[in-house]
């Protein structure tokens, strides 16, 4: 399936709640899931009573969605998943959570996973020191994640210098004054903030 290139809000309507895709706009007056909670189109408005099936498509379609991944992409990180030890729904978390994207956005040197892609694409981050531009790059324990020097004169990362540490996340830390954070360790589930029921999504692809 191609990726998709709506409006974002639309796809919160048809979850059913915000997934948080346009940064600050999520968090104001201005979000389109507060004026319009109802799915999109013209019969979104009735009320249908969900099918088992229905209720795990949809888990797995909001956190597809979160994450900003294809269908192709999401399935490749619950094989993944299923080939590691321990629960295969939180193993899938984990690794969406290692993804070097997210930990741009979690940093809060990106406002949303999508613009957080963007600077990685762009070349703007660099890993131990090393510039890496690829969003799905998995993060380990103990990684050094930074904005490369001489992009840090840009007006937009400028800006982040001066902004108060918002992350309350136990498992990285970010520093705006130099723009460099580190892994501190590998998020565990109860680490991860997001209502995402992980168990359907193994029963739905368990099928």
């Amino acid at each position: 399936m191609a990726k998709y290139t709506g409006p974002d809000c639309r796809l919160c309507r048809r979850e059913g709640c915000k997934l948080f895709l346009k940064g600050d706009k999520c968090f104001s007056e201005k979000c389109v899931f507060q004026k319009r909670p109802t799915p999109p189109g013209i019969h979104g408005a009735q009320r249908k009573k969900p099918t088992p099936y229905s209720v795990q498509l949809r888990e797995k379609q909001k956190a597809k969605r979160i994450y900003n991944l294809t269908e192709k992409q999401f399935h490749k990180y619950y094989t993944m998943a299923e080939k590691m030890r321990g629960a295969t729904g939180e193993n899938m978390l984990v690794l969406l959570e290692r993804r070097l994207d997210n930990v741009v956005y979690r940093m809060g040197i990106g406002v949303s996973r999508a613009q957080a892609r963007q600077i990685v694409n762009h070349g703007h981050i660099t890993v131990n020191g090393k510039r890496v531009n690829i969003p799905s790059y998995l993060v380990k324990a103990g990684d050094v994640i930074a904005v490369k020097e001489n992009k840090q004169s840009l007006p937009f990362f400028a800006e982040l210098k001066n902004a108060k540490v918002t992350n309350s996340l136990k498992w990285l830390e970010f520093n705006p004054a130099t723009l460099s954070g580190s892994i501190i360790s590998l998020p565990a589930r109860e680490d991860i903030d997001m209502s995402i029921a992980e168990h359907m999504i193994v029963e739905l692809y368990s099928k």
